[in-house]
């Protein structure tokens, strides 16, 4: 019997499914290497519950590849671009039993020779998805979703659109693209070249209306002049999260890009895309919806109770409650119905006992002219336990003297003393991850 996503799918016809490499696939060209793939896994012996690591590039043939994966009820392992060193890993920590690997060939599905038995799969009734965190610290969790409970946030088709996946299926925001995008007949555009020019020249060729980003990205876009390069006539709604906007950078993308609606987004692996509404295209106010979710604040951390919750992680204690509410570590203000994500409790500066939040610093630290990007972090010190570090990329080079003076002296007049940084150093490194999020920690 057809898979209920599938068999959605194939109302869709043969209109634009998926594009990539320049290459479109209509929806009757997807479910045919759907169908292989379903051959495939068959003749290998992939049983419903077999624990899978897809691993290749966010092609059709990997997309095909995951919906017959959902379809035999397999255990799904996402590893697009896995860290050097790192994919034996999280093989082992997955006890992943089979392999796929899609890259311009098709190879697998592959068996291990491991034998799943951790017992969170046992709690799986038809199919799951095991996804890493970026593990920035050098830890990576590993979170284990119920793919039943995905799949029931998609509702009846209502409005296809043409959205650009900028995350890889390895991330939930990359597999909600893929997800929401099919159940509603809409087109996922895929860019293997993840720069400013190569994301809005994509958007240019194949007509996006939908950019999901981050507000990384959008301050790249902004600071290499990519925006005035392409035709971004298209674009109707720009989405971001994983990590705090700063304001300065919300500014200036709302003003390069006027008539697109900007959209706050939130959402962790551990728990799913939560609805939102953002007070206003300018402001990182933001509403969290409650279609399936549930939320409380204690001690200013934000704490979060989903239906489609993971049901742990297979290496690491669940930061769970009593009445199943997940610790985030997001630190947020509140007014009214409305919270600011203002970072995790784990990146607070400590100076002398006052609260300094990175993101704050350096949304100043952007408006400095020549600053392309900047990261702020604490540095012990022995007279307040911890002063304001910050580390900056410069669009032109210039004596760092000069601009040390113009840091402080910028930020001395938009911040109180404390928050400024005492330390600020220069960096022509790249302070951001493989998934466009701040890497303070690596500062």
């Amino acid at each position: 019997m057809t898979h209920p996503f599938l068999e959605r799918m194939h109302g869709f016809g043969s209109s634009d499914a998926i594009v990539f490499d320049g290459t479109t696939y209509g929806y009757d060209d997807l479910l045919a290497l759907t169908a292989l793939w379903r051959r495939r896994l068959a003749a290998v012996g992939v049983e419903p519950g077999g624990v899978v690591a897809l691993e290749g590039p966010y092609s059709a043939d990997c997309c095909a590849a995951f919906l017959a994966l959902i379809e035999r009820g397999a255990i799904v392992v996402p590893l697009s671009d896995p860290p050097p060193g790192r994919r034996a890993e999280f093989h082992d920590i997955a006890q992943v039993e089979y392999v796929i690997t899609v890259d311009g060939g098709r190879h697998g599905p592959a068996r291990t020779g491991r034998r799943a038995a951790h017992e969170l799969y046992g709690r799986l009734p038809a199919g799951g998805l095991v996804l890493f965190s970026s593990g920035t610290t050098g830890h990576s969790k590993a979170s284990v979703l119920d793919l039943a409970k995905v799949l029931g946030r998609y509702g009846e088709p209502a409005r296809p659109r043409r959205t650009l996946s900028f995350l890889n299926l390895d991330h939930i925001g990359g597999v909600n693209t893929l997800l929401h995008t099919l159940s509603q007949g809409g087109t996922v555009i895929t860019v293997p070249d993840r720069t400013p020019d190569g994301v809005l020249a994509a958007i240019a060729a194949h007509r996006a209306e939908v950019l999901p980003t981050t507000p990384t990205f959008l301050t790249m876009l902004l600071v290499t002049g990519a925006v005035t390069r392409h035709d971004t006539s298209a674009l109707r709604l720009v989405t971001y999260g994983t990590e705090p906007m700063p304001a300065a950078t919300l500014r200036r993308i709302t003003e390069a890009f006027p008539g697109v609606r900007f959209k706050q987004t939130y959402g962790l692996s551990e728990l799913g895309i939560l609805p939102t509404r953002s007070r206003g295209d300018a402001t990182p106010w933001v509403k969290l919806g409650d279609a399936g979710f549930d939320h409380k604040i204690v001690d200013g951390v934000l704490w979060i109770r989903s239906d489609m919750a993971m049901l742990g992680y297979l290496n690491a204690p669940a930061p769970f409650d009593a009445d199943g509410y997940f610790d985030t570590q997001d630190m947020v203000e509140v007014d009214g119905e409305w919270v600011r994500i203002l970072g995790r409790r784990s990146e607070i500066i400590n100076v002398g006992g006052e609260k300094v939040y990175p993101s704050e610093v350096e949304s100043v630290l952007l408006e400095v002219p020549n600053v392309a990007d900047a990261i702020a972090r604490g540095r012990p010190s022995p007279v307040t336990g911890m002063v304001v570090e910050a580390t900056v990329k410069l669009v032109e080079p210039e004596d760092e003297r000069a601009v040390a003076r113009r840091v402080r002296e910028h930020c001395g007049r938009r911040l109180e003393p404390y928050k400024v940084p005492a330390v600020v150093g220069v960096s022509d490194a790249d302070q951001h991850s493989g998934r466009f999020k701040k890497l303070r920690s690596a500062a």
